[in-house]
C-alpha cells in the first residue's frame, strides 16, 4: 500500500507521539488497569481519534486507510491505547449514519476530541458468537424505552461515559429483525458495571453491564425500531480490517526488539542473528506480518472505494490476532530465558493479542463469514451459468 505525502505526514505524527507519550508507560498502565483520561485528550488534540468521521462533528473526513495508519501507530506502542482511536471509529461511524443530529453532534464531538470513551454492548452471557440471540429487553414507555438485562464481555464496561446498546425491542423468537440499537450514556440510573480477572488487556478492561429499568429517550435509538443490529452490524466489517492492524502492529513492535537483540547477543563468538535457526523464524514473521498488513490496507482501500470487503475483513480478523500470536511468541523464546521474565513486554503483548482471538469474532465465525460469502458467489455463478 502506498500512502499518500499527507497520509505520511500524519502517520509521522502519530508515530512519534505514540513513542513519546504511549510507549514508555506501557506495562506501567497494565498495573493501573485503566486508560489515563489525560493521555486519551492529547490524541484527541492532535487529532488521533475519529480522523475517519465527518468534519461537521470534529473529524478530519479522511480515508478509512488514514484510520488504519493511525491504529497501527498507536498500537506499535500499545495495543491497548489503540481500542481508543478503534472503538471512536466504530462507534463514531455508527452514530453519524444512525443517530439523530442532534444526538450525533451531542456525543460525536466529545468523543473525536476524547473527552468521552465510548463503549459497543452487544454481547450476553448465552450469546457469545449467536450475536443475535439476546434476551436484554428494550419496553416502550411513553416517550422512552425501560432496559433490563446484562452485557457482558464488553470492552471499557467500567471506564466508557456513552455506549451503543443492542436490545430486543421485538418478540422473543424475532431473531435479529426484532433487535433494536440505543446510545446510552453510562451515568444512567439503574446502570451498574463489574469487571473481569482477565488474562491481558488489563488497561482496557472488559467486564459486565446490568441494566436495571433504565430509562432511555425514544430519541436515542440508532436506526429503525427492529433493524439495529441489521444495519449497524455493516460497522464491523471496518473495525475488523483495524484489528488486524492493531494485533500486527503490536507483534512487529516484539520483532523489531528482537532483531536488535540477536544483533547484540553474541554466542558461540558470533551474533545470533548469524544462525539461521535463530533468523529465520524472525524472517518468517517478518514476511507474514507484511502480508496481513497488506490484506488490512487492502480491505480499508475497498471500503473507502465503496467496494465490497465483507470476506477481506474477515480474513483480517482472523488472520491479524494468530500471525501476531504466533510471531509474539517466537521473539519471547528468541529471548530465552529472560523472555521468559515478566520484565520484557513480550509476554504482555502476547496475552493482549490473544484476547482478540476471541473478542469481535473468533476465528471460526471468520472462517464461516469467508466460506458464506465464497458459496453464495459460486451459487450465483452457478444460477447464471444455467
Amino acid at each position: 500500500m502506498i500512502f499518500s505525502e499527507e497520509q505520511r505526514a500524519f502517520q509521522e505524527v502519530a508515530r512519534r507521539f505514540a513513542a513519546d507519550r504511549i510507549a514508555p508507560d506501557f506495562m506501567r498502565r497494565e498495573s493501573a488497569g485503566q486508560i489515563d483520561r489525560v493521555l486519551v485528550r492529547e490524541m484527541g488534540a492532535l487529532g488521533l481519534i475519529g480522523v475517519d468521521l465527518p468534519e461537521r462533528f470534529g473529524g478530519l473526513g479522511a480515508p478509512s486507510v488514514t484510520a488504519g495508519i493511525v491504529m497501527e501507530a498507536i498500537a506499535y506502542a500499545d495495543l491497548n491505547v489503540a481500542y481508543v482511536p478503534l472503538l471512536a471509529s466504530l462507534n463514531g461511524q455508527i452514530i453519524a449514519r444512525h443517530a439523530s443530529e442532534a444526538l450525533a453532534a451531542t456525543w460525536l464531538p466529545r468523543i473525536v476530541s476524547g473527552e468521552a470513551l465510548s463503549a459497543l454492548a452487544l454481547t450476553e452471557p448465552r450469546g457469545g458468537s449467536d450475536a443475535a440471540n439476546l434476551i436484554l429487553s428494550a419496553r416502550r414507555d411513553g416517550d422512552c424505552y425501560v432496559l433490563n438485562g446484562e452485557k457482558s464481555s464488553i470492552s471499557m464496561a467500567d471506564q466508557a461515559d456513552v455506549a451503543i446498546v443492542f436490545a430486543r425491542t421485538g418478540a422473543p423468537d424475532s431473531g435479529a429483525r426484532g433487535v433494536s440499537a440505543f446510545l446510552v450514556p453510562m451515568d444512567t440510573p439503574g446502570i451498574a458495571t463489574s469487571r473481569f480477572n482477565d488474562l491481558g488487556s488489563k488497561a482496557v478492561g472488559r467486564g459486565s453491564i446490568f441494566f436495571d429499568d433504565v430509562r432511555v429517550p425514544a430519541s436515542h435509538m440508532l436506526a429503525a425500531e427492529g433493524l439495529g443490529f441489521v444495519q449497524v452490524m455493516q460497522g464491523f466489517d471496518y473495525s475488523r480490517a483495524l484489528i488486524g492492524l492493531q494485533c500486527i502492529a503490536s507483534a512487529q513492535a516484539s520483532l523489531d526488539e528482537s532483531w536488535t537483540y540477536v544483533t547484540e547477543r553474541p554466542a558461540f563468538g558470533a551474533p545470533l542473528a548469524q544462525y539461521q535457526g535463530v533468523s529465520f523464524p524472525l524472517a518468517e514473521g517478518e514476511g507474514m506480518i507484511a502480508a496481513v498488513r497488506q490484506l488490512c490496507y487492502h480491505t480499508l482501500s475497498l471500503r473507502d472505494a465503496g467496494e465490497a470487503h465483507t470476506a477481506d475483513a474477515a480474513m483480517c480478523k482472523w488472520l491479524g490476532p494468530k500471525t501476531a500470536v504466533d510471531v509474539i511468541h517466537q521473539c519471547l523464546l528468541t529471548h530465552g530465558h529472560y523472555g521468559w521474565s515478566m520484565d520484557l513486554p513480550h509476554q504482555q503483548r502476547l496475552r493482549d493479542v490473544m484476547g482478540l482471538e476471541i473478542g469481535d469474532g473468533t476465528a471460526q465465525i471468520m472462517k464461516l463469514i469467508v466460506a458464506r460469502e465464497k458459496a453464495g458467489k459460486i451459487a450465483v455463478q452457478h444460477l447464471n451459468r444455467n
